[in-house]
């Protein structure tokens, strides 16, 4: 090429030189550049009309950051475009989650299709079968061993070659077994010494290049059979599944999809899943030069399998790209994964100690109490609607251990087993259960570990592993919709009488007097009361008082949501908050009363024209009024007098003081039924609780006897009150 198409006087000055600096190390970043100083050259010489920069997007090396250089090559093609409308009508026909990237992204490119480039210029790989003489007006292409075996014998007939090396190895070109096979190689550069033999008598030569190894991979569904069962109907079966990066849309789904067609006429696969790509917490790609790829192994070892792939499957849908953050790998071990091993540790522990007889009859669920249908249907609604591990992460942190089970620790706690207490035992026990099930195919080892912990001892599975058991079925006659209801109520009404003792930092063991709550409509009122005693010991307070009309009680605020109005009335936006801003009490009220309906609406009436408010088109919240907090979420608005009476304030101390008693108990490693004494620092605060509510301590914390003294010796100092200390002693009788 250089000898017949370059100047060699003109390229003289230039060789040597890269054409991108990047190349060169011994170059300074600002030094000059090839391509300008030959167009400065050409200018020089008159022969350049006009010279500008121009800035555009340029193709970088992934891993090393240089610029790409593209030179133009012979090469093979596959004539992809005979068969572009089959496989534009094929892909039709396949199922692509998400629907998106098979009409969209695949769709396009195969709207666009060109003509496969199949020849790669490497070593390793499948060499392309193609033998050509030299001046290349004749060739041959291979299409199997047995051809070549045939085309070999008469090439050694011929001349070209001494021997046939295919039978030298003992191969039997009738035989299609991976036995006969494995006696040959067919790659580079045992099959570069082949030579053939044209019809006119001429040599051919192998052509040099490879094939594509996206053909290899497109030739699975046959490949993976062998030439053995060639004849087979599993030889270029269809899959039913499959499933790739989204980055194979060009590359294994295309070669799928395109060798299966124009070999098989149909598709290679029914139902495909294009995933997304694991991207850095940044939402950059991984690189390791960049070094923000993560290492799976060490992450394996540092989180564990089933943490790690918890956290991928419930973080994002699985064609969508993930961020990958270790720090939610770590909270999902400790809040999901922690959490049901201390539920689990809980639940061993008291059924130990109490000798808890898991093939002891069932207790009828009707006779169980409230708290424990409302699990069991909660459970079975899990089973029946369950998708993704995100339901059973929600029910086992969220209903299992935070509500179910601290609710009820005082039902494991001590007494005797009577019904309630079995009742506890087997409702938390099959919850248990069904979760280790449930969760099993997403945490295969955590969930086997869980499951044979439990099967150990209730012997109710046969199976020696989760992995062999059924997913558990649903009941729908344990199913209670209003039973979830009012339990659902329950727990919004906790958490936000929660989050207004935080507000004002008043702990939960501090007890409080009363709770308002506005009665919207009559059914609100009856779910509530039917879970009030539960929420008041939840919360920690004493009475709670329903009311109709809030005027002079809790101060309404109502404001417009611009975004749904300003849809349908932009030009009214002004007036419309105008009128909003001069609503009274009662007007907020009526609103809010007739916004309860899903359905429901409101005619305003204004000088511009008259709108229609629905549900939707305004938000209504509650302010704090002295001496109470507000909060509302919804249709549930609740008031909290946070005014701590001495008597309140004494009951408070006497909580406080038995949770210090209860911790010293855990750090001194006490057994739970290990009955203690007490010997307090006497101070004034605690004198007046103990008068009042000494008993209630002793029974919480199995303390026979609690002594005042005024500095008791080797007493351990516990936290109390603002920024002081107590002493107190505790010893095992």
């Amino acid at each position: 090429f250089v000898r017949t198409r370059v100047n060699l006087e003109s390229y003289g000055p230039y060789a040597g030189r890269y054409v991108k600096n990047a190349y060169d190390p011994s170059l300074a970043p600002d030094a000059p550049t090839i391509d300008i100083d030959i167009c400065m050259d050409l200018k020089q010489q008159g022969k350049a009309f006009k010279i500008e920069k121009h800035v555009h997007s340029y193709p970088h090396c992934w891993r090393t950051d240089k610029p790409v250089l593209y030179y133009p090559l012979d090469s093979w093609f596959i004539r992809t475009t005979a068969v572009q409308e089959r496989l534009i009508e094929l892909n039709k026909t396949i199922t692509w989650r998400p629907e998106s990237t098979g009409s969209g992204r695949f769709g396009k490119w195969l709207e666009n299709l060109q003509d496969w480039n199949l020849s790669r210029s490497r070593f390793w790989g499948t060499p392309l079968p193609i033998w050509r003489t030299e001046d290349g007006s004749e060739e041959i292409c291979i299409g199997s061993a047995k051809e070549l075996y045939a085309e070999i014998e008469r090439a050694v007939a011929g001349g070209v070659m001494k021997e046939n090396p295919l039978a030298a190895a003992g191969f039997n070109p009738d035989d299609n077994s991976k036995e006969n096979y494995d006696k040959i190689d067919l790659h580079r550069p045992y099959v570069d010494e082949i030579v053939l033999l044209s019809k006119s008598g001429a040599p051919m030569r192998r052509e040099s290049d490879l094939i594509d190894v996206w053909f290899d991979s497109g030739a699975m569904p046959y490949a993976q059979e062998g030439l053995a069962r060639m004849d087979s109907p599993e030889f270029g079966q269809t899959a039913d599944f499959i499933a790739e990066g989204v980055d194979q849309t060009r590359g294994w789904f295309f070669t799928l999809h395109a060798i299966h067609t124009m070999v098989s006429d149909s598709i290679a696969y029914k139902n495909v899943i294009s995933n997304g790509l694991v991207l850095d917490k940044e939402g950059n790609k991984m690189s390791k030069r960049l070094g923000n790829a993560v290492d799976p192994f060490k992450a394996l070892d540092e989180y564990g399998a089933d943490a790690l792939r918890w956290y991928m499957l419930t973080n994002a849908q699985p064609w969508d790209n993930l961020k990958f953050d270790a720090s939610g790998v770590d909270e999902i071990r400790r809040k999901f994964f922690g959490t049901l091993y201390n539920t689990y540790s809980f639940f061993a522990l008291y059924a130990n100690v109490d000798g808890f007889d898991c093939s002891a009859a069932q207790v009828p669920v009707e006779k169980r109490p409230e708290i424990d249908r409302w699990i069991i249907s909660l459970l079975n609604t899990l089973i029946k609607d369950v998708e993704a591990g995100r339901m059973i992460q929600d029910f086992v942190c969220d209903h299992l251990s935070n509500w179910y089970v601290r609710l009820n620790r005082k039902r494991f706690w001590g007494g005797e087993m009577d019904e309630d207490k079995v009742a506890a035992y087997q409702t938390l026990y099959s919850c248990l259960e069904s979760v280790a099930l449930l969760a099993a195919p997403i945490a295969p080892f955590f969930m086997e570990n869980l499951f044979l912990d439990l099967n150990a001892v209730s012997h109710r599975f046969a199976e020696s592993s989760v992995h062999q058991t059924s997913m558990p079925a649903v009941n729908e006659s344990l199913i209670d919709k209003d039973l979830e209801e009012r339990m659902e109520l329950a727990q919004l009404s906790s958490s936000m009488i929660l989050a207004l003792r935080r507000k004002v930092n008043i702990k939960v063991r501090q007890p409080l007097a009363k709770l308002v709550i506005p009665i919207l409509d009559d059914k609100l009122q009856e779910q509530f009361q039917r879970v009030q005693s539960l929420v008041l010991n939840e919360v920690n307070v004493k009475e709670v008082e329903f009311i109709r009309n809030t005027e002079g009680l809790i101060t309404k605020k109502i404001k417009p949501n611009f975004k749904t109005l300003g849809k349908r009335y932009g030009k009214q936006m002004k007036e419309i908050a105008s009128a909003f801003a001069v609503m009274d009490q009662k007007s907020i009220a009526e609103r809010e009363r007739s916004g309860m309906a899903e359905d429901s609406r409101y005619l305003l009436h204004l000088a511009g024209g008259d709108v229609v408010l629905e549900r939707g088109d305004y938000e209504i919240t509650s302010e704090d009024m002295p001496g109470w907090l507000v909060a509302s979420e919804g249709k549930l608005t609740v008031a909290l007098d946070i005014t701590i009476s001495e008597a309140l304030k004494r009951e408070g101390t006497a909580r406080e003081l038995v949770n210090r008693i209860q911790n010293l108990r855990k750090e001194s490693g006490f057994d739970v039924t290990d009955k203690i004494v007490a010997i307090v620092e006497k101070n004034p605060e605690i004198v007046a609780s103990l008068e009042d509510y000494l008993q209630y301590v002793c029974s919480q914390t199995l303390c026979n006897n609690i002594e005042l003294q005024e500095a008791p010796q080797g007493a351990a100092e516990v936290e109390w009150g603002n920024n002081e200390t107590l002493r107190i002693k505790i010893s095992r009788v």
